[in-house]
């Protein structure tokens, strides 16, 4: 694990060094714990994912936002209760602000749930995803990606147990059976279509751990805890991977859920990217991991944000985000849920 001065000021973290043996996997989790500490973003390598579906994936995701908008539009977010499908750039909203770009949400592939008036609210997430007929080889392949990226996912939440001085295993309870494993294919536009420098506004992931591919063009900036911008640009054979607020509420501050953006690429350029976001079963509750006496010193606590309250019951946590980013698929779909959500603002606010 080093930093490298003149490509960027993030860590690179090889994951497979968490299977080694006697003195090295002690030198990298020591190493792993402090990274994990002070900066919550860091670039991955050692993840065995195949390049040839890397690079099928990011061809993918070129011919998917390549087809004409009819065809994208059949899938429209606006058609699933779930939160599955397709957004037009500007349509998904991070703080009250438009994002300028487009996308493809796909979750965990499930069958939607029958409901009960008693039902938490959450339990309207779980259904099916929706896939172009225009690509039917998409299907298989994001489906065959998911499972990698999951697979990755979970060895990093296991080397972040391990580097906290916890079993592997710990998070296990909160993930198992079916972990939610948002997958997002994402264009952004170059500033031609758009006046807004806006990509994807200032905000921190709300999951386990986050798996970012990038493609070629810049646009990823992470906010360091001093609040300076540091760019993480694309470098070929690696992840980006940044913890999320799960981890920080498990941890009370110990791991960092960083605050990052996404400038909008120049005219007459495109960026693409495809997100993993694991994230918990949505019926679980996160508990507080009872760390070590040299860790807990280090705890630094929640982060304070009114417009942003955190639950540790995690069903409540991803719907409260799904309501806020796609406030046209909440009005067609839960128009009841939108008087509790602003409940929410209100109580977090007069929290602090």
């Amino acid at each position: 694990m080093t930093e490298q001065p003149g490509i960027n000021s993030l860590p690179f973290v090889d994951i497979s060094r968490f299977t080694a043996k006697g003195p090295e996997r002690g030198e990298f989790l020591n190493a792993f714990r402090r990274i994990l500490h002070d900066h919550g973003f860091f670039y991955l390598t050692g993840h065995g994912v195949a390049p040839q579906l890397i690079d099928d994936v990011l061809m993918g995701a070129r011919r998917f936002f390549a087809l004409p908008d009819a065809e994208k539009l059949t899938i429209d977010m606006i058609h699933s209760p779930h939160f599955r499908g397709y957004t037009r750039p500007g349509w998904e909203y991070t703080r009250g602000e438009r994002d300028w770009r487009e996308q493809l949400d796909v979750n965990s592939e499930t069958e939607a749930v029958p409901l009960s008036p008693d039902d938490p609210p959450w339990r309207r997430l779980s259904g099916p995803n929706q896939w172009p007929s225009a690509l039917p080889e998409l299907r298989p392949l994001l489906l065959a990606y998911q499972a990698e990226a999951t697979r990755v996912a979970i060895t990093v939440l296991r080397a972040i147990a391990a580097a906290l001085g916890q079993d592997d295993d710990v998070f296990r309870e909160v993930y198992e059976p079916l972990p939610t494993q948002l997958l997002k294919l994402i264009r952004y536009p170059g500033r031609q279509e758009t006046t807004s420098a806006q990509g994807v506004g200032p905000h921190k992931d709300g999951g386990l751990v986050t798996i970012l591919l990038q493609d070629t063009v810049e646009g990823l900036r992470v906010r360091t805890e001093e609040g300076v911008w540091l760019n993480a640009p694309p470098i070929p054979g690696t992840f980006v991977v940044n913890t999320g607020e799960l981890l920080e509420m498990a941890t009370n501050g110990f791991v960092r859920a960083d605050i990052h953006d996404v400038i909008s690429p120049p005219a007459g350029s495109e960026r693409f990217s495809v997100a993993f976001f694991l994230g918990a079963r949505l019926d679980a509750t996160i508990p507080l991991v009872e760390l070590p006496e040299p860790l807990r010193a280090k705890c630094r606590g929640l982060t304070a944000d009114p417009l942003n309250p955190l639950f540790r019951e995690v069903g409540r946590n991803v719907l409260k985000g799904r309501l806020r980013s796609h406030p046209d698929v909440a009005r067609r779909h839960h128009a009841d849920l939108l008087s509790l959500d602003e409940q929410n603002r209100q109580t977090s606010a007069s929290a602090y």
